[in-house]
């Protein structure tokens, strides 16, 4: 696979860093096609501004959406945004790996997400045969799987179906529903790393095992399996029909098996 490895870590003998530094190299050796977006290492900016558009500014009050999508179609976009874009252009399996910092990810990985999934690249892309924006299972990420790897001090239990923390895949529900679902990337059910400042002695070297496999077999796994837009479950109002899932609310109601959580 061509796969795309986005690491959001301050410091690079972290845990994370050491686990990336490990994993990275035996996927090349599978005869995966790693690229790397090391974004503190890079010096990634990750505040989105109207510098993010060369050339002539955008008018003021002009919405962000517009005039990304506008520096997007006119190749107006700062290169660090377009180099990043011609990574997941590539890339076939997307994976983001990140501590769990107050039930979210880094701001600078929040940032490679406003600045370079543009209107026009990843949302906001139109089907010509119908006249619909494709979104929800389709978009301009469509055909590529991501994977989160999330690292957490809380232990495995906490972030379970009935832990304190919520399902990790409900606490990570902006980029598995809101980022990977909505861009048309199917996304796969989070990779977890629990109880990080506790491992015994050994634990580091299975964990190593168990996310080369769970990459290695990326391609074949089966993804969330979040109701589309386009499966007619939803109405006009983009919310689910009366006689679908009747009854049950929440995150679990836009799946397709809503007792799979």
């Amino acid at each position: 696979m061509r796969i795309l490895w986005v690491l959001a870590h301050p410091d690079p003998a972290s845990l994370n860093g050491q686990l990336r530094d490990a994993v990275v190299p035996r996927l090349r050796e599978l005869g995966h096609d790693v690229v790397e977006s090391d974004l503190y290492r890079m010096g990634f900016d990750p505040v989105l501004s109207a510098a993010d558009l060369l050339g002539d500014p955008p008018e003021p009050g002009t919405p962000v959406s517009d005039w990304q999508r506008t520096g997007h179609e006119e190749g107006r976009l700062a290169p660090d945004i377009r180099a990043e874009q011609a990574k997941i252009r590539a890339a076939e399996l997307i994976v983001l790996q990140f501590p769990l910092w107050w039930y979210g990810f880094p701001a600078i990985l929040k940032g490679w997400i406003d600045r370079t999934l543009v209107n026009g690249f990843a949302f906001g892309v139109v089907d010509p045969a119908s006249g619909h924006v494709r979104k929800y299972g389709d978009g301009g990420l469509a055909g590529r799987r991501g994977l989160a790897v999330v690292s957490a001090g809380d232990r495995t239990g906490a972030l379970g179906p009935r832990g304190i923390s919520g399902h990790i895949d409900d606490v990570l529900w902006p980029l598995l529903h809101g980022t990977f679902h909505y861009t048309g990337t199917a996304p796969l059910p989070a990779h977890l790393l629990s109880s990080v400042h506790h491992w015994p002695g050994g634990q580091f070297e299975r964990e190593v095992e168990r996310l080369v496999e769970r990459v290695h077999g990326a391609d074949t796994e089966g993804p969330i399996p979040y109701r589309t837009l386009a499966g007619g479950d939803y109405g006009p109002d983009y919310a689910l029909r009366p006689d679908i899932a009747p009854g049950v609310t929440g995150n679990a109601a836009h799946l397709l098996d809503p007792s799979r959580v």
